[in-house]
């Protein structure tokens, strides 16, 4: 058993690796670089992780159920695979800022209220899937698609921020249930972008990809 003097379970992916019962605290050993599907899947007691830099992958269900996890730390992570952190109900807090690649439903029923991913290109379909605390979510310039259900049901979104490009909203239905989802900043290379930033939606949920349509009709072509 591989406990540090400061709480933390240092987890090596030896293979039969079982976590103590009651550790609350978790390490990535410093050799690993994937996160195994399933690693910790059900684990009732953790509730912080901890990642280093060269952690690059988060494995599929690698924390699905984990009920007491509340704050994840991933600085280096690029790609969290489906399932991920589903069904996370008390996470929080979550470090990414690295992170490339959200898998199916990664995201699914966990407690997070805001999240900013500056480096994310995919947001695979019902990554924050009834996320129903979330009431902010800021992508950047390199985001590239948002997939079907993607934020389906979070009652609470307010505000989004995504980048001014074609095809980003393909479809009607990856805010559907979020009601209460008003502004939508559009970021992109400035000028004229800014004569749009935080445009109002109220009447969103009717004709979203309209409006997007329209705006994509009369603004000149981003500059790649």
């Amino acid at each position: 058993m591989m406990m540090a003097a400061d709480g933390y379970y240092t987890f090596t992916g030896r293979d039969g690796e079982v976590i103590p019962p009651g550790v609350t605290r978790v390490r990535i050993h410093e050799s690993i670089t994937v996160i195994p599907a399933a690693a910790f899947n059900g684990n009732p007691s953790i509730e912080e992780l901890d990642c280093h830099d060269r952690v690059k992958t988060v494995g599929e269900s690698a924390f699905f159920n984990c009920p007491s996890l509340r704050i994840v730390r991933m600085p280096g992570v690029k790609v969290v695979k489906r399932c991920a952190f589903m069904s996370c109900i008390a996470l929080t807090d979550v470090e990414c800022g690295k992170l490339e690649i959200i898998g199916f439903g990664a995201f699914d029923g966990c407690a997070l209220t805001c999240i900013n991913v500056p480096s994310a290109r995919i947001v695979g379909g019902g990554a924050f899937y009834e996320c129903d605390a979330l009431t902010k979510v800021k992508f950047g310039k390199e985001l590239e698609s948002i997939r079907v259900g993607a934020f389906y049901c979070c009652t609470s979104l307010e505000r989004i921020t995504i980048p001014l490009k074609d095809g980003m909203i393909t479809r009607n239905d990856i805010f559907q249930g979020c009601e209460n989802l008003k502004h939508v900043d559009l970021v992109g290379g400035g000028g004229v972008h800014e004569t749009i930033a935080a445009l109002l939606l109220e009447g969103w949920k009717y004709d979203l990809k309209e409006k997007f349509y329209a705006i994509n009709q009369i603004l000149p072509n981003t500059p790649a």
